[in-house]
């Protein structure tokens, strides 16, 4: 009884950890995206700088200002999601964490789910 009630819990951490590491993932790839958005207001605010105030640029014919107004609004909106999101990211990484310690501590109080596990995996 107590071995299938261990199988239960190795089955349930197994499902969290998955699902921890898919948010993970998703939550890095959203960072790279934010990165890459930031660093291209970044260089586009780095263009449209030495240009005159009067000058007319290329996206739909506006004044410069307009375009460093959404530049600069990009790259801010950019800082403040990847920091909104190390935090979700810090806040997975200690749930993944806790989820091996359990499974770490499930193992260590039944040797022979570990070999079962072993078995499983080995087919």
């Amino acid at each position: 009884m107590a071995d299938e009630a261990n199988r239960a819990a190795f089955m349930e951490i197994q499902g969290r950890m998955i699902e921890l590491t898919a948010k993970l993932k998703q939550v890095q790839t959203q960072m790279r995206n934010k990165e890459g958005e930031k660093k291209r207001a970044f260089l586009t605010l780095e263009e449209l700088r030495p240009l005159s105030d009067d000058s007319n640029t290329y996206k739909s014919i506006e004044p410069k200002s307009v375009l460093v107004n959404e530049q600069e609004q990009k790259l801010k909106d950019s800082e403040s999601a990847i920091a909104s999101l190390q935090t979700s990211k810090e806040y997975i990484e200690k749930q993944v964490a806790e989820v091996e310690s359990n499974l770490r501590e499930l193992l260590n109080q039944d040797p022979g789910l570990a070999r079962q596990i072993m078995s499983m995996t080995v087919m």
